[in-house]
């Protein structure tokens, strides 16, 4: 019995930002001082992230419905009666935030607003929340294998979605990094070959536990009891380019898998200049050059909606939505990922 993915669906806002929405913006630095030069700030995010624009959710809509919009496209693209569904897992990381409002509302789970959106009456689809940073997404598929594998689930919706323009500092330029949006795929168990190969997960919580996490205000001014995401950036990097291009080949490894058959890599759209720099050290790995447009990219157009970057990069290609980018019957991708824990995570798919 394999795990496949039988369908797939998205939800990106239609409200772009563009980088010079940010040219009127004062920045701060952590001890509150003034940026200089806005425009050079932004000329070189740019440079690093490859960052152009990103897509911020409606003002009335909340992680749920994006999350929502999302699982009933890939519902219906795979064709399957929801009442079906033994689980559904719903990875985001700050819950349902209202514009405007400082409160992260989580009760009931976004799983089961899902679910109830979906108007699913079964109760034994049982639908839960998981938080474990950008790589949450994966890791609610290595859940839905487990389910499958263990014969207690035969089919699973794994969500990824979050709205991460409600908790951002807009006083800090990594803010410009951030952005909406929702991706979903439905798994489930078959005879066909192919399929969820091998997956790596690994946590590190020593001195890289707080490379990510929830801060006050770089503006003096701001509302003391106001948290915001923040970063250590440089740290980070540095984590990754260390940690992933391991954990991926470590995947690769268990799934029996030579590394020049690899089709694709799907990777979360963090900033382009490290994505890059993690594909080149994991080829590296095997004193190899990283193969031409084997990295698709959507970071450029959407930003950084963390767990929901794989999933929706996943259903663009799968419609045709991304150039050349496409799969075909037999092809190996690798997806991986990396953010807040710090966690990283791998898994070999084979179509």
């Amino acid at each position: 019995m394999n795990v496949k993915i039988v369908g797939s669906g998205s939800c990106i806002p239609t409200n772009v930002i563009t980088n010079e929405y940010f040219s009127n913006h004062i920045f701060l630095n952590e001890d509150g001082s003034e940026i200089k030069a806005p425009e050079t700030i932004i000329r070189k995010f740019k440079e690093i992230t490859g960052i152009d624009e990103r897509r911020y959710a409606d003002e009335n809509h909340v992680t749920s419905d994006l999350a929502f919009a999302a699982a009933e496209k890939a519902v219906k693209s795979s064709g399957i009666d929801p009442e079906t569904l033994d689980y559904i897992i719903v990875a985001h990381n700050y819950g349902d935030v209202k514009k405007g409002n400082i409160q992260s509302d989580t009760v009931p789970s976004i799983a089961t607003r899902v679910k109830s959106r979906l108007q699913i009456k079964n109760p034994s689809c049982v639908g839960y929340d998981l938080l474990f940073g950008c790589p949450g997404w994966l890791e609610g598929m290595i859940h839905a294998n487990a389910f499958i594998k263990a014969g207690i689930a035969k089919k699973c919706l794994v969500v990824g979605a979050e709205t991460l323009s409600r908790v951002t500092d807009q006083s800090d330029r990594d803010s410009m990094i951030y952005a909406d949006g929702a991706g979903a795929t439905i798994v489930e168990a078959t005879d066909d070959e192919g399929g969820i190969l091998a997956h790596e997960t690994a946590t590190y919580a020593t001195e890289e536990a707080e490379f990510l996490f929830f801060g006050t205000s770089y503006d003096t001014n701001a509302a003391s009891d106001t948290r915001y995401i923040k970063m250590k950036g440089r740290k980070i990097y540095e984590f990754a380019l260390t940690k992933v291009p391991l954990a991926m080949k470590i995947c690769l490894e268990k799934a029996n898998v030579p590394i020049e058959k690899l089709s694709k890599i799907l990777i979360h759209q963090a900033n382009e200049k490290m994505d890059e720099a993690i594909v080149e050290r994991f080829y590296s790995l095997y004193d190899l050059t990283p193969p031409k447009d084997i990295m698709p990219m959507s970071i450029h157009k959407l930003g950084n909606s963390s767990v929901a970057t794989i999933p929706t990069l996943y259903d663009m290609i799968m419609n045709n939505e991304m150039g050349d980018h496409a799969f075909e019957k037999g092809d190996i991708v690798l997806f991986a990922s990396v953010g807040a824990g710090m966690n990283i995570n791998a898994i070999a798919y084979q179509f």
